[in-house]
């Protein structure tokens, strides 16, 4: 049966929205370009399908086409799930794996490339399965929301991959509609503007709460467990401590030297390691499988981002974070211990003067920070009672 457009009219139809009846629609932008969709209702949601370019598919080719997903639908499929199966639309997370790829030759190092595919694997996992040409606003806000506000810096980074991914679709051809990740006239009017919500300092856990909370780590049998002593034995960050890989362990020396392509600073960076480190080191040491000191499930992969604070969580450690043990020790450093301030800086791997003395600066004082990381060690140590390191299997 024939429909409200004719061939003539989408040919000289002006930018606006055009109903040919059942739900097909010509959309004319104001560019120009013109395009195909059907609108229908799925499991009570509102979905739109894109039927290609109007400069390709013509009237007669739309209606057929708006005529078998239909047969779809009322058959009990969802046409825009079956067409990704048949390999014409990518899920969101295949096309956000091809974007990682493409862009990762321009990362300056591979901490970069790393915190690309763990925001996007991690946050962005419920977005991972929808045909990319199908995810929406209240997709991406899901995504966002619980977040937003708590993790503001990451919310921020994660709605701009999650924008860049989208674009990269419309690019393809994979997506006709507008970027409902996108920031300015659209999310801004949904969520708060970044600026205005409360950063704050990572929540750490008080220095005089560090040697009990070791305790009853030690009692947790799992290497994320004794990945969160090493990390605060050492006042690393998690993605220096995660990515710690055996080349760099030096333990006759008692040093790991973590290289510039891992540093936040693009710098390289050594840490003398404490006896408790060490002794960490050479119990992971006699189950060693692999490059990585502290290996995840998947072969060659090492341990998730999350695991140390998943140990966090489940330990019910509410007022602290991962990173936050780093604030914990350089309270300890500037309150307890009488070591320099330029020291403790270095130990945290903080860039220190500006350029003229960073030029003259030529040591890191490592056997300054030897005595200080030794002197932590001892301040982090448990009492005897239930001190005991429950062994790795």
């Amino acid at each position: 049966m024939a429909g409200h457009l004719t061939a003539r009219k989408v040919e000289t139809a002006k930018p606006g929205k055009y109903g040919d009846g059942d739900n097909l629609y010509l959309i004319v932008s104001r560019s120009g370009s013109r395009k195909w969709v059907l609108r229908f209702t799925w499991r009570g949601k509102a979905k739109e399908m894109g039927l290609g370019s109007a400069g390709i598919v013509t009237l007669s080719n739309a209606r057929e086409k708006a005529i078998a997903a239909r047969r779809k639908i009322a058959q009990g499929v969802d046409p825009i799930d079956e067409r990704k199966r048949d390999g014409g639309i990518p899920t969101f997370g295949e096309m956000a794996d091809v974007v990682r790829e493409a862009l990762s030759a321009g990362f300056r190092n591979e901490k970069h490339k790393a915190q690309w595919k763990s925001t996007l694997e991690t946050y962005a996992a419920p977005l991972r399965e929808i045909p990319v040409d199908a995810v929406r606003t209240d997709d991406v806000l899901a995504v966002l929301k619980p977040i937003w506000t708590i993790k503001p810096e990451t919310a921020s980074r994660v709605r701009g991959r999650i924008e860049k991914v989208l674009d990269a679709a419309k690019a393809r051809g994979f997506r006709q509609s507008d970027n409902p990740a996108r920031w300015r006239g659209h999310l801004d009017h949904l969520l708060p503007q970044p600026s205005k919500l409360s950063r704050g300092h990572h929540a750490a856990m008080p220095y005089e709460k560090v040697a009990g909370f070791i305790a009853q780590l030690r009692r947790r049998e799992a290497t994320a467990a004794r990945a969160l002593e090493l990390c605060i034995l050492t006042a690393a960050r998690s993605g220096e401590i995660l990515g710690m890989q055996w080349s760099e362990i030096d333990l006759d020396k008692e040093l790991w030297t973590v290289p510039a392509s891992r540093m936040k600073a693009g710098r390289e960076h050594r840490v003398p390691l404490s006896p408790p480190a060490v002794a960490i080191l050479r119990q992971l040491g006699e189950l060693k499988a692999g490059d990585f000191v502290l290996p995840g499930r998947a072969h060659g992969r090492p341990l998730s981002c999350m695991a140390m604070e998943m140990v966090l969580r489940r330990m019910n450690i509410q007022d602290a974070t991962v990173h936050g043990f780093r604030s914990s020790f350089r309270d300890w450093a500037g309150n307890v211990s009488n070591f320099p301030r330029e020291v403790v800086e270095t130990a945290l791997a903080h860039v220190i003067g500006d350029k003229a003395e960073q030029a003259y600066r030529r040591g890191d004082a490592l056997e300054k920070r030897r005595k200080l990381m030794d002197a932590w060690a001892a301040y982090c140590k448990p009492s005897k009672e239930g001190a005991v390191t429950v062994p790795l299997r």
